[in-house]
């Protein structure tokens, strides 16, 4: 694959010397960690390989990729590597996806508290779709459910959601059935709202109690519990988002989905279109604009300063050892394995083979195993390896360098 015209590092690069300086100290260790990491990324200093053509002599040079899940280049290797071991897991079942967003207000109390207010985001949405899905009104069953953390929006704001990918059905209490829900809805989206509203305001309400949320700059007052409960009240008269979309058309479209968003990042570099003295310009998606405007109208440029460009990358960085990617109810990771078999099981008894699209089980994904040559197709071996900081010493004027070490 061809390198970008711009990516994050060359950003970073160029401007994050001088971003480090304006900010020093206020800038959390994970956020250096991360600048230093993308800065990296497939370059001499972490080291690297050298293969040469069997058939043409075609020699090309390889750098190590830095492997940190922010940088937006590390992420296609990654995202195959965990697809690859979801495939086995997946139902011949519809899948729905729903979207829980936290409201702008309690955005800024998880910016300054992300480990615990990301895992009560978590938490709240997984106890209300397993909630209303085992209510025999609703469902009457226990649901297996995939979780993903994303905390931006298209314009790089901080957004905290969750992405939820759900099979259209469950098991019933007993285990002794496979309970199909309807064809075009799962659950009501309405009664997830209202559930999962109470559900996260009560924990945050607990979480203030037991001194786990700390508060900074303007949000300092709320450290006092009736300033902190004047600022919960009129959300619980809000109306909170839970987004249901259509569901996907068979297990292939989930494994297609998943490869997205699981590993993806707050900016990819193919969104990025130019560095000058202005700034960064760089596509963005403007989702309110959307149902009002033909074609791609919605689609637009931004351009922000080196400074905001790279602080509205750095909030996305999140807490180190958090798992951004969850599984709950059937697809616990304890229960999961003896789970699918049980459903596949049952669904086999039923008769339930496919989705109502009529879409076939995903084809196996099987990753190249050899590194071909991009003159001949032939096969590429490694005739060198070089640690970090190091040069290759195979390396004629012909060589060509390949930093896409995945």
């Amino acid at each position: 694959m061809a390198r970008p015209a711009l990516e994050v590092a060359d950003i970073l690069n160029a401007h994050g010397d001088a971003y480090e300086r304006a900010h020093a100290g206020r800038l959390s260790r994970g956020q250096m960690k991360v600048m230093s990491a993308i800065r990296s990324c497939r370059t001499v200093v972490l080291g690297g390989h050298v293969s040469r053509c069997a058939d043409c002599a075609h020699v090309e040079v390889a750098y190590n990729s830095c492997r940190n899940r922010h940088c937006p280049k590390c992420q296609g290797a990654m995202a195959r590597d965990w697809l690859a071991a979801r495939q086995a897991e997946l139902l011949p079942v519809p899948y729905y996806h729903l979207v829980f967003t936290l409201p702008a207000a309690i955005g800024t109390i998880a910016y300054q508290n992300k480990a615990a207010v990301y895992d009560l985001l978590f938490r709240a949405s997984a106890e209300t779709l397993t909630t209303i899905a085992a209510d025999p009104r609703h469902l009457g069953a226990r649901i297996g459910i995939t979780a993903v953390l994303h905390t931006w929006g298209s314009a790089l704001t901080h957004h905290p959601h969750i992405h939820a990918v759900v099979p259209g059905g469950g098991l019933s209490a007993d285990g002794s059935r496979w309970i199909a829900g309807r064809v075009r809805f799962f659950l009501p989206v309405r009664v997830l709202s209202r559930l999962f509203r109470r559900l996260f305001l009560d924990g945050l309400r607990a979480l203030h109690a037991a001194g786990r949320l700390a508060f900074f700059g303007d949000l300092a007052p709320l450290v006092d519990t009736p300033a902190f409960e004047a600022m919960l009240a009129p959300l619980r008269r809000a109306e909170w988002v839970v987004y249901a979309k259509r569901p996907f058309a068979g297990p292939a479209a989930v494994l297609a989905y998943l490869s997205r968003y699981t590993h993806r990042v707050a900016i990819s570099n193919s969104r990025l279109l130019s560095m000058d003295d202005r700034g960064l310009t760089f596509r963005w998606k403007d989702y309110r604009a959307r149902a009002k405007t033909s074609g791609n109208g919605w689609i637009k440029t931004m351009t922000l300063p080196a400074d905001e460009f790279i602080r509205r990358f750095l909030l996305h960085v999140l807490p180190d050892g958090f798992h951004r990617i969850r599984h709950y109810g059937l697809f616990a990771s304890a229960v999961r394995s003896a789970n699918i078999e049980r459903v596949r099981a049952l669904l086999v008894d039923q008769q339930v083979r496919a989705s109502p699209e009529g879409a076939t089980p995903a084809e196996t994904i099987r990753p190249e195993a050899t590194l071909r040559c991009p003159c001949c197709a032939g096969i590429m071996t490694i005739i060198e390896t070089f640690a970090r900081g190091s040069a290759p010493k195979t390396w004629p004027a012909s060589a060509s360098i390949r930093i896409d070490t995945s």
